[in-house]
C-alpha cells in the first residue's frame, strides 16, 4: 500500500495538526513510543494510540515491539516523496515543534531501545 500513497492520501493523514507533530517527530527521532508521543504532546495516550492507529492505517508508520514497548517509525517503504516532505517540512518548521521537541528533551525514564536492524 505505501507505495502506491497518493498526494490526496497523505496529505488527508497529517492534515491534523496532532498527527503532523507525530509524523514530524517520529522522522526526527527515528522512532517513538506510545508514552514518548504522550509526554511530548501532552495528550492522554488513548488520543496518541488513535493516531497512531490512523498514521499505521494509511500506510506512513510501522511498529515494532519490544517488550512492553510498542516503537513507531516511519513506514520503510514509504516513497521517497513522502520522506522528502516530512524532512523538508521538519527542517523548515523548528519553532512550530519547538516545544514538543523540548518536552520529549526533557522526558525522564524514557524507555530504552535495543538496536534493530528492520
Amino acid at each position: 500500500m505505501t507505495s502506491k500513497l497518493t498526494p490526496t492520501e497523505v496529505f488527508k493523514c497529517l492534515a491534523d495538526d496532532t498527527r503532523a507533530k507525530m509524523a514530524l517527530l517520529i522522522d526526527r527521532e527515528q522512532e517513538l513510543c506510545v508514552c514518548e508521543l504522550t509526554y511530548a504532546l501532552d495528550q492522554g495516550q488513548p488520543k496518541i494510540s488513535r493516531h497512531l492507529a490512523l498514521l499505521r492505517n494509511c500506510g506512513l508508520l510501522s511498529d515494532r515491539r519490544q517488550g512492553q514497548w510498542v516503537y513507531y517509525r516511519l513506514h520503510p517503504d514509504l516513497p521517497q516523496w513522502v520522506k522528502d516532505i516530512l524532512a523538508v517540512t521538519g527542517k523548515s518548521n523548528d519553532e512550530w515543534l519547538e516545544e514538543q521537541s523540548s518536552r520529549l528533551v526533557q522526558m525522564g525514564d524514557r524507555p530504552t531501545r535495543i538496536a534493530n536492524n528492520c
